[in-house]
């Protein structure tokens, strides 16, 4: 069975819709009210936390708005490849705090912007 364009086209918006919805919501989170969130290393660094939610943000607007607004769209693939740089930081900060178990949240995203990148890349 070969996937069409257009099924992938859709495929490739459900994908952008899922990593922007989860990265806008995990940066209004960050910046407006972290002292809810229950990751413990949001109380010990404080402008890591204002950082990555800035940078999930700036994530979840890029991989959606050129694409919907169709103004240099090619951006949502730089946007999908900043996604990956920045799961695999989080990856590489758990780890190094002995979070190894918390990662897999991580390694689902970079799955979903590999695919992302891979198939805007492939039809833009």
């Amino acid at each position: 069975m070969t996937t069409t364009p257009k099924v992938l086209n859709v495929l490739l918006w459900m994908a952008q819709g899922i990593l922007a919805a989860t990265l806008l919501w995990a940066g209004f989170m960050k910046i407006l009210a972290p002292q809810g969130l229950p990751f413990p290393w949001v109380k010990e660094h404080p402008l890591l936390v204002v950082l990555t939610g800035i940078t999930d943000l700036l994530g979840g607007a890029g991989v959606v708005l050129p694409g919907l607004l169709r103004i240099l769209p090619k951006l949502v693939v730089t946007a999908a490849y900043g996604i990956i740089a920045l799961m695999i930081s989080a990856i590489i900060f758990h780890i190094s705090r002995g979070e190894a178990s918390d990662i897999g949240f991580n390694i689902g995203m970079i799955v979903i912007a590999l695919f992302v990148a891979w198939g805007r890349r492939r039809y833009l």
